[in-house]
């Protein structure tokens, strides 16, 4: 096999769940008399660690405000994250990699607490070998999180793909010097994922399954 590491995001690349990140967002501004961003400032954000992804979203953020932030962030995402669903076709097609003997594991800017529930509630958890996450490694786009899972498994960068969403994990991918797929259906939008040079972008998770079975 040409990628013995497949290596996912989580948010927007196997759980539609950017509209809610968005929602959050602009409702913890609103609680705290916050300048609003638009959907297109607060969507590019998704993939950062929380604490980034939030100066980022919100300029004006005085830093002794950032607790408030989160607390108020984390109410509004916790309070409706029970009801997001992975994307068609997501358990297949890992369900698939792994029975090919590819070793799967996740990158993200969640908090571990915030995977750990997200793989339980998914039933992802039995899938993947392995992840990282930005409450404990650097945050996207360093390569800390690829560097290390690389590592555990002694797979080269070679051997290793990153599968994500936005331009956070296709840059993570190249400071890491490992290739990276570019999903459309999630944050960011596709010209702006082609600037970041992936070898492909797909468009759906059955274009994701169909090229993984035909090329890694």
């Amino acid at each position: 096999m040409k990628y013995e590491l497949v290596v996912f995001d989580w948010d927007g690349t196997l759980l539609d769940s950017a509209g809610a990140i968005v929602h959050a967002i602009q409702a913890s501004c609103r609680d705290l008399d916050l300048p609003v961003p638009d959907d297109a400032r607060a969507r590019h954000v998704i993939g950062l660690g929380l604490a980034d992804a939030l100066r980022h979203a919100v300029p004006d953020l005085p830093p002794e405000r950032t607790p408030a932030m989160v607390e108020r962030y984390r109410f509004h995402y916790l309070a409706g994250d029970h009801n997001l669903t992975l994307f068609a076709g997501v358990p297949d097609m890992l369900q698939r990699l792994r029975a090919a003997g590819h070793i799967l594991a996740v990158a993200t800017g969640k908090s571990r607490l915030g995977l750990e529930r997200a793989l339980d509630h998914s039933g992802l958890r039995p899938l993947f070998h392995a992840s990282r996450c930005a409450d404990e490694c650097h945050s996207k786009p360093h390569p800390q999180m690829l560097l290390e899972l690389m590592a555990e498994f002694g797979i080269p960068a070679e051997s290793t793909v990153m599968i994500g969403d936005t331009s956070h994990d296709l840059l993570m991918a190249t400071n890491a010097g490992v290739d990276s797929l570019a999903v459309t259906y999630g944050a960011h939008p596709h010209d702006h994922l082609l600037d970041h040079r992936p070898v492909t972008c797909l468009h759906s998770v059955d274009e994701l399954d169909r090229w993984l079975r035909d090329f890694a």
